[in-house]
Order: C-alpha cells, then sequence, then structure tokens
C-alpha cells in the first residue's frame, strides 16, 4: 500500500488540488501530499496538515473542481480579520449560525475545512452530503431539506456539532462527529481508528 500510494507522488503532485480517498470511505481534497518517512502528509488547503499513515488511504486523485484558494477568497471579504480561517467561503452564515447556536465560528470553520475543503457539493462514498458531510439520518434528525444548500447545511451541522460538544469534551465531540457516537462511547475515548485521530489533530491544529 505504501508503495503504491508513493507512487501517485509523481503521477497526480502537479495537479491543482487532489482528492484522497480513505479506506473508510471518506474523501478529503487537499492541496498537496508529500511523503515523509513512512508517513503521508497531506497539505490542507486553508492551512495545516494531516500526517498519517498510507494504509488509511486508498487511492489519490487530481480534483477538477475549480477551489478559490486562501489568498483569492481574501480579495473578496473584509480585511481586518486576524484568524487565518477567517477569509473563507460563507463566512457571514457560519457566523450567525455559530452565534444562534453558541458555538464557536473558529472550530466550524475547521470542522467544515477539514470535512469538505468548504466544496458545498461534496458527497462521501458512504453518503455524507455538502459542506459539513451530514449523514442521511443526521440531515433528517435536523430537518435539513436540502443537504447541499449550505445554509441548511451548515445549520444542521453545527446543531449536531453543538450537541456532541454538550455531551463530551471538544476532541471527543470532534471524534463523535467523525467516527458517531457509539464508537466513542464504546472506546470510552478517542477511538483507535487513524483517521479518526488525525481528523481530531488537523482540527484541533487549525483552532488552537
Amino acid at each position: 500500500m505504501f508503495a503504491s500510494v508513493a507512487s501517485l507522488v509523481a503521477s497526480v503532485a502537479p495537479a491543482h488540488a487532489e482528492l484522497v480517498f480513505f479506506s473508510s470511505g471518506r474523501t478529503l481534497s487537499v492541496k498537496s501530499h508529500h511523503v515523509e518517512g513512512d508517513s503521508l502528509v497531506l497539505a490542507l488547503r486553508g492551512g495545516g496538515e494531516i500526517v498519517c499513515d498510507p494504509s488509511l488511504i486508498a487511492r489519490i486523485a487530481p480534483d477538477e473542481v475549480p477551489y478559490p484558494e486562501p489568498q483569492e477568497v481574501a480579495a473578496n471579504v473584509v480585511p481586518a480579520r486576524p484568524e487565518p480561517l477567517a477569509a473563507v467561503p460563507f463566512t457571514e452564515i457560519i457566523d450567525k449560525v455559530s452565534a444562534e447556536q453558541g458555538v464557536s465560528a473558529k472550530l466550524v470553520r475547521a470542522v467544515i475545512q477539514v470535512e469538505s475543503a468548504f466544496h458545498r457539493n461534496a458527497r462521501s462514498p458512504k453518503g455524507a452530503m455538502g459542506l459539513m458531510q451530514l449523514m442521511p439520518d443526521t440531515a433528517r434528525r435536523y430537518a435539513v431539506a436540502n443537504p447541499y444548500d449550505p445554509a441548511s447545511n451548515i445549520e444542521g451541522g453545527v446543531k449536531h456539532l453543538k450537541s456532541l460538544l454538550e455531551r463530551f469534551t471538544r476532541p471527543l465531540a470532534l471524534a463523535a462527529y467523525n467516527a458517531g457516537e457509539g464508537a466513542v462511547q464504546r472506546y470510552g475515548g478517542i477511538p483507535p481508528y487513524g483517521e479518526t485521530r488525525n481528523y481530531v489533530r488537523a482540527i484541533l491544529n487549525l483552532v488552537e
């Protein structure tokens, strides 16, 4: 597996963006990737990195969907926002819904960055949809009629995240968002899944 993933460095590195297909079925759009020792490093589009075992990744392919780079997005928003994650799409929606639900807007932006890289039409092979990658059951629970509508998706995702933060610490809430509440309860902490641990680490790195 490592050899096959490593061989992709030369084949897809020149692409403007890349889609990483995890063995778990999740997908993530990243800026680039490279190999460091026995690990694969994924450069996130909004900054930061995820370091993971190559065995967690099924394949990497060019992402043909055009995304504005952070500096291009920054030109279209009001300046003087100090956080790197502030200069991103859907800022007004995120700030509004986060304030209404009492959830950190910076945390919500980090979740969206890692979940979908702000791709409103993202869909995983397992059926997770939209910016915050809502599963069908989660979308129904929070009455999200159109998971690909940014406002509806963010509202449902933030409500779900709030419910987890009310039950767990921040790291465990993020783990539950990724792997499910049952897995967190079953293991009494962050589940021993490489993807989940990298997911939690990547988000916390963006907000801390």
